[in-house]
Parts: structure tokens; sequence; C-alpha cells
């Protein structure tokens, strides 16, 4: 595990510390899962993205008037 360093004006500190008293835990704890949510948000988001652009690469090539008429498409 990786330690880092911040410097936060006296006031955040004190109202960090008192958000972590409430939550039973420390700032260091409230930091470290938050830097895991933004990881873990950036990390989807780009999956999320390079799956669009792989559909888009499959699609290539694809044209609306290759599609079938709407009457065919609602044959039953």
């Amino acid at each position: 595990m990786k330690n880092i360093t911040l410097s936060i004006d006296d006031d955040t500190y004190r109202l960090a510390r008192i958000a972590a008293a409430k939550r039973s835990t420390t700032v260091s704890a409230l930091v470290r899962d938050y830097l895991q949510s933004v990881a873990r948000s950036a990390d989807e988001s780009t999956e999320a993205t390079e799956s669009l652009f792989k559909a888009l690469d499959r699609a290539r090539g694809f044209r609306a008037s290759d599609r079938m008429s709407r009457e065919r498409a609602h044959e039953r």
C-alpha cells in the first residue's frame, strides 16, 4: 500500500474528522474510499467507451437503406 501526503486547510480537516467520527472511521479511510470510488468510476467509464467503439467498429458498413422495410418487419 502506498502512502500519500495531502495539504488541506484547517477547517476542511476539522470537518473531515467530524465526518469520519460520525461514520466510525478515519480521515485516511474516507480519502481512500473516495479515491477508490473515483478510480472505479473512471475504469467503468473507460470500459463503456471501449465497448461502444467496438460496437461501432462491428457496425462499419451498415447503412440505413440496408434495413428491411417497415412492412416486412411487421409481417406475421
